[in-house]
């Protein structure tokens, strides 16, 4: 029979595994009597740990939440996972950065040499923006509880075309919405939701939003539009309507290799077509916005299409002259 700290162990273990317990199956799995079983699990409620008694024919065991975080007990893959997840919150921009690093330190500590060999090896390397403001951590739950709730969420919102008062002082009315998802992307958080008031989806920063209390009624959650959030959310960045894609796209060839034009390309695509000259396909939200994207590399450039991209390179190149003739420069 193992001493019983060690056994102690094992029974926190796999009350930890599953959620319900018969007693035989624990006695037998420890190799020890049912009264065994009942002494340790009330050992373990001394040390703060949920135990529920399950009624029934044979009986059984819980863990449960309780009011105090207890010690927990991880295997070596759920170890290192945790310590995976806690690197990258240390960028994910919602407020927990400091306090995802105390955790990451503190589950560190209490490693075993062999797993912090494994954490130290494997470096999770998260480039987050430093001009993206971060989100409130409260705001976060917020906003997530809402979501769970399937409530209306009512919030301020200041923006460039919305400020906050009106012209004589009155207080913007707070934005009504059906709140449905909470997403990340590039360093910022993004509440997806339904304004009831302009009955469309909408995108909402996080780090903008004011919540008001108390949340408003239930709703029945509407079917977002493609059924796919990721790809929701990167058709509103797009500019479209839906599809995913950019409403501009066009086709240029660079005089520039390959490899130097490539890492600059999120979303296009760039293909090779001599030691310098190549083809890349570029999609933006305007046309304008199109030609300057690729006017930032310093090389000829030979446009293929289509007309409206050759078009916005002569708006450009007409409002650049200009810009010069008003300021010209030092002979």
């Amino acid at each position: 029979m193992p001493k019983t700290s060690a056994r102690l162990l094992s029974l926190l273990s796999l009350l930890q595994a599953r959620r319900d317990w018969p007693g035989a199956l624990l006695a037998e799995r420890l190799r020890v009597s049912p009264r065994t079983v009942r002494r340790d699990v009330d050992r373990l409620r001394e040390l703060g740990y949920p135990i529920a008694a399950i009624k029934g024919p044979d009986g059984g065991y819980r863990l449960g939440a309780g009011t105090a975080l207890p010690p927990l007990l991880f295997d070596d893959e759920q170890a290192v996972a945790l310590a995976v997840a806690l690197q990258i919150a240390t960028t994910a921009g919602a407020g927990i950065e400091e306090d995802a690093m105390r955790a990451l330190n503190t589950v560190r500590q209490v490693m075993p040499a062999r797993l912090r060999h494994r954490i130290d090896a494997l470096q999770v390397i998260a480039v987050a923006q430093p001009s993206a403001p971060q989100a409130d951590s409260g705001v976060l739950i917020a906003l997530s509880a809402a979501i769970r709730a399937r409530e209306v969420l009512r919030f301020d919102y200041p923006s460039a075309s919305r400020p906050e008062a009106d012209d004589d002082g009155t207080p913007a009315p707070p934005r009504r919405v059906e709140p449905h998802h909470l997403v990340t992307r590039g360093g910022r958080w993004y509440l997806v939701a339904f304004d009831l008031d302009r009955a469309d989806w909408r995108t909402y920063r996080a780090d903008r939003i004011t919540p008001r209390t108390p949340t408003g009624p239930a709703f029945v959650p509407r079917e977002l539009p493609g059924g796919d959030v990721a790809a929701f959310v990167t058709s509103r960045f797009h500019g479209s309507d839906g599809t995913g894609d950019w409403p501009c796209r066009g086709e240029v060839i660079l005089h520039l290799p390959a490899a130097a034009v490539a890492p600059y390309i999120r979303d296009g695509v760039v293909e090779e077509l001599g030691p310098d000259r190549c083809r890349v396909t570029l999609g933006s939200w305007s046309w304008p916005g199109l030609a300057t994207a690729i006017g930032r590399f310093d090389a000829d450039i030979e446009i293929i299409g289509p007309h409206e991209l050759e078009a916005a390179f002569a708006h450009l190149a007409r409002r650049y002259a200009n810009a010069t003739a008003t300021h010209p420069p030092n002979q």
